[in-house]
């Protein structure tokens, strides 16, 4: 029987090392760290959203934002869209496809963030989102997988796991990126955490 484990672990390696060699993936990663960190800095408003397991890491994103990472400090202020009320009065009355944008006409203003992601680059909803962000003056980034879908070209900030097999280990990368967003923005807010 095959060592799935071995060969899991042996996956997971082959790709974090060809994120670390993407020169092109680590420049657009620090600059959207920039991005974050700006709005934040100017009292702006970071939203995420993603659908299944990409709407657990948007969350995930948000609640560590807003709670705590590593040590105690202000809030910021970041929201996954994922109420699951919200939701489904939204898919009920304007169709699934609408659950993020239809959010972000609400409340997104010129000079929040949106994190878009998805690890097709395909998601309607999330193609919808960008769409929407973007009329609102709002500056969008792209946590993508495989060869970045069709929201490569439309976000401002694309940042793309090179992977092309499973969607599990685009979702691995994507989480340990969202913790080093978080670490980022962390060392320059609240550098004390860090001495």
């Amino acid at each position: 029987m095959k060592d799935y484990v071995s060969d899991g672990l042996h996956q997971a390696h082959q790709t974090l090392a060809a994120v670390l060699s993407d020169h092109g993936l680590l420049k657009n990663f620090y600059e959207a760290t920039e991005i974050l960190t700006n709005a934040f800095k100017n009292k702006k408003r970071v939203y995420s959203c993603g659908n299944g397991g990409s709407m657990c890491d948007s969350m995930h994103f948000a609640e560590e934002l807003t709670g705590r990472f590593r040590k105690d400090r202000s809030p910021l202020p970041a929201t996954a869209i994922s109420d699951p009320g919200y939701i489904s009065c939204v898919s009920n009355d304007f169709g699934y496809d609408h659950i993020f944008s239809r959010y972000l006409e609400g409340w997104g203003n010129s000079g929040d963030v949106l994190l878009a992601i998805t690890s097709s680059g395909n998601s309607p909803n999330v193609i919808n989102a960008v769409k929407m962000a973007k009329s609102k003056g709002m500056t969008t980034i792209g946590l993508l997988g495989k060869e970045g879908g069709k929201l490569k070209p439309l976000v401002d900030i694309p940042i793309i796991v090179p992977y092309t097999k499973d969607t599990d280990r685009i979702q691995e990368i994507h989480i340990k990126l969202i913790h080093l967003f978080i670490e980022g923005v962390e060392r320059s807010l609240f550098p004390h955490n860090y001495d």
